[in-house]
């Protein structure tokens, strides 16, 4: 068990005076039973929002409201949590061979947040694909009968073979066709490819958004704001092993250093800022991520 103070900055800069605005922010770390567990948190905004409330959407994901006022120029979101995460336990391969899933998905008749029918078809962000179809029809070769965790496991590395992480190269509205052909982009874009492929094989698969503690490089000290938002996979495995999840950008299954907010379809799901906010002129926008052990 960890616990973990953290803390994460937005910031917006309007060349021109703003108009009146919604906004949702998706940056609450979640409980999770097993997994993770908020001890506290605190979101301010400044300048103070004409209204500020809570509520949880679909999918569970915690989201913050804020009505925003006219005439800012500036707009300063900080959120401070902290989070007790437990160490993942190893446990034995229950999930079912990738052949079994098609049955045991045709008797699921749950359509709750939770049901893998909601993550099985293609999305409006995540459409298929015939390239990355073809790419993740690899992971079957030549083990056609491999479990759902070890497909899983093996269509990650392929993929953290194939792509090159590089920031600044895509954005959020990149497709992952597009980057998926430039072999190049960040974790956004590395999640939303496996989550295409794996739905192309007929596993389930969800888009996950979080935050990833960053260790810093021997003998150097951490930097107070290099740790990341940062996107991963979450799975269907079978009835009996249930989600698995794993990080393609980083090549592992998530650990301890991997503090979850929620899931998704795809990325649009989970958005850390959505909403309207009238604007006349350039904007220019920061955010920063620091995650600490408590003492």
């Amino acid at each position: 068990m960890t616990i973990y103070n953290l803390r994460m900055d937005i910031s917006y800069e309007f060349a021109r005076p703003s108009g009146a605005g919604r906004q949702h922010f998706r940056i609450l770390p979640a409980s999770l039973p097993g997994r993770q567990r908020v001890l506290g948190s605190t979101v301010t905004l400044q300048p103070e929002p004409g209204e500020l409330g809570h509520f949880t959407d679909f999918f569970g994901t915690a989201v913050v409201e804020a009505a925003i006022p006219a005439g800012l120029t500036r707009l300063d979101l900080s959120l401070e949590a902290q989070v007790e995460r437990l160490a993942p336990i190893a446990t034995p391969d229950l999930s079912a061979n990738p052949g079994q899933l098609a049955a045991e998905l045709a008797a699921i008749r749950m359509i709750g947040p939770g049901s893998p029918l909601h993550f099985l078809q293609p999305s409006r962000r995540i459409p298929q694909v015939e390239a990355i179809s073809r790419f993740a029809a690899g992971a079957l070769q030549p083990h056609p009968g491999t479990s759902t965790r070890a497909l899983i496991e093996r269509l990650g590395l392929m993929l953290h073979d194939y792509m090159g992480f590089e920031a600044g190269v895509t954005d959020a509205a990149t497709p992952p066709a597009q980057a998926f052909a430039a072999k190049r982009g960040v974790c956004q874009d590395f999640a939303q490819i496996m989550v295409g492929g794996l739905r192309s094989l007929g596993v389930p698969a969800a888009y996950v958004a979080g935050y990833l503690r960053t260790q810093p490089p021997p003998g150097q000290p951490r930097l107070v704001g290099a740790d990341a938002m940062h996107a991963w996979v979450r799975a269907w495995g079978g009835e009996f092993a249930g989600w698995i999840d794993y990080d393609p950008t980083n090549a592992c299954f998530p650990g301890a250093d991997h503090i979850d907010v929620g899931m998704g379809r795809d990325y649009g799901d989970v958005a850390p800022v959505t909403g309207m906010l009238r604007l006349d002129g350039l904007q220019e926008g920061r955010h920063s991520v620091d995650i600490t052990e408590a003492e």
